[in-house]
């Protein structure tokens, strides 16, 4: 993420050079913003972060096994979890696989397997426990750890992990969610919603 610069009165100053705006938390705030803030503040929490390379996060790997993922994404936060994985089939979207205390029941007339901490995050929704019938994008296995205070950015997605907790943020939407073992938060527009057929639980804005 490149930060906003001021230009000086000197006439060598390079011209500035900005990127997605930045409000709310200011830089250096050590714990992100806690559920209901609004999403600026979660924004400027995680641009706080000290910026991480996307480039070392194209590959996942599998029984030792490492996959060019092109230009998909993937990630897991410092104890495993969650997974998370970007798809160029579905837009780039973002979904983790997050290990939830208490992950939704399965719904109903549902087919394949149960998976009740699949997570998918394409911006003005959260959809929270689906089925499948193979691992999809996570058959590739896991991608690199982002450590705790560094931040990533990839295509609309701007994520930072705190302790085990990992919070993202859709630029494009302005929405942003929390990925914790305790369960699933949304920032922004997102509320709860009655979920879609096929899904356990839903975030809607």
């Amino acid at each position: 993420m490149t930060a906003l610069t001021t230009p000086s009165s000197s006439a060598s100053t390079p011209p500035t050079t900005t990127a997605r705006p930045t409000t709310g938390t200011p830089p250096g705030t050590a714990r992100p913003p806690a559920a209901g803030a609004p999403i600026g503040d979660l924004i400027g929490w995680i641009e706080a972060g000290t910026p991480a390379e996307a480039s070392a996060y194209r590959t996942a790997t599998r029984g030792g096994v490492a996959t060019d993922l092109g230009d998909d994404v993937a990630f897991t936060g410092p104890s495993g979890t969650p997974n998370c994985m970007t798809d160029r089939r579905f837009d780039g979207a973002l979904a983790c696989l997050v290990d939830l205390a208490d992950p939704p029941a399965e719904a109903p007339d549902t087919y394949g397997q149960w998976k009740g901490g699949w997570v998918d995050f394409p911006g003005r929704g959260v959809d929270i426990g689906s089925s499948h019938g193979d691992p999809g994008r996570f058959g590739s296995g896991l991608g690199p750890e982002l450590p705790a205070g560094r931040s990533l950015t990839f295509g609309d997605y701007g994520c930072r992990v705190d302790g085990s907790d990992v919070y993202c943020v859709d630029y494009a939407d302005r929405t942003g969610v929390r990925f914790a073992a305790t369960g699933i938060e949304g920032f922004g527009c997102l509320r709860r919603a009655a979920p879609p057929e096929g899904i356990g639980d839903h975030l809607s804005c």
